[in-house]
Parts: C-alpha cells; sequence; structure tokens
C-alpha cells in the first residue's frame, strides 16, 4: 500500500514536470540529457567498480537488449524499421510537396491530441472533484 501511494506520488510528480518544460523543449532537452548521461556515468562506474571486462559488458549488454526487445529499436529505430515494412521513401528521395503534406497531417494530428489532452484533463478535474 506504501509502495502504490509512493508510485502515484511520483507519477503525478513527473506529469506535472512533464507538462511544465514542454513548454520550454531546449531546458526539457538539457535536463534529459543531463539525466541520460548521469544514469550511463553511474552505470559505467558501477561495472568499472565491480571490473567487469569489455566482452562481459558486450554479452551482458546484448542479452539485456535482445530479451527486452529494445536491441533492435535501439540501433535502428522504429520509424526506420516502419517505413522499411511499408515500402515508403527515404526523405532524401521525397518531393517537397510530399514533406509539406506529411507535416500537415502530423500538425494536424499534434492539434487533435492536443484537445483531447485538454478534454481529458478536464474530465480527470471533475473525477477528482467528486471524490
Amino acid at each position: 500500500m506504501l509502495t502504490k501511494k509512493i508510485v502515484r506520488f511520483f507519477d503525478k510528480l513527473e506529469d506535472k514536470i512533464r507538462g511544465k518544460l514542454s513548454h520550454y523543449p531546449i531546458l526539457y532537452g538539457f535536463m534529459g540529457g543531463i539525466g541520460i548521461v548521469l544514469f550511463w556515468r553511474g552505470v559505467w562506474h558501477i561495472a568499472d567498480d565491480i571490473n567487469i571486462s569489455s566482452i562481459i559488458s558486450i554479452l551482458i549488454g546484448s542479452i539485456l537488449l535482445l530479451v527486452t526487445g529494445v536491441f533492435v529499436s535501439a540501433f535502428i529505430g522504429n520509424r526506420l524499421i516502419i517505413s522499411g515494412l511499408i515500402g515508403e521513401k527515404k526523405l532524401a528521395e521525397k518531393e517537397e510537396s510530399e514533406i509539406e503534406a506529411e507535416e500537415t497531417q502530423i500538425k494536424n494530428l499534434q492539434d487533435t491530441l492536443s484537445r483531447m489532452e485538454k478534454k481529458l484533463d478536464h474530465i480527470d478535474k471533475e473525477i477528482e472533484e467528486k471524490q
């Protein structure tokens, strides 16, 4: 029960911080980058502290990435895989009009998602008020 409360607290905290930082993408990028670098620095130092060799690091890392399904998406990327599966052209091969049409579609989707998010926030507030 205490674990559930802690997870819920950090989940709500993350939502608030993410909501505020999304208005400042450059700051958000810097903070995210610093977090990633510090995380991997810690992993690196732990591996050094317990004297894991390079070969063992590669093996353990590869196994972890393969069993979690992250290996391919981390090194190739989901977008690249999906574009290959659907036979989509590379960006360099697309005409300007195609790119502009895709940008318009993406903008429309973002607007729709934004409206839905606002409606869901409104519904969440109504539910919280009733509780």
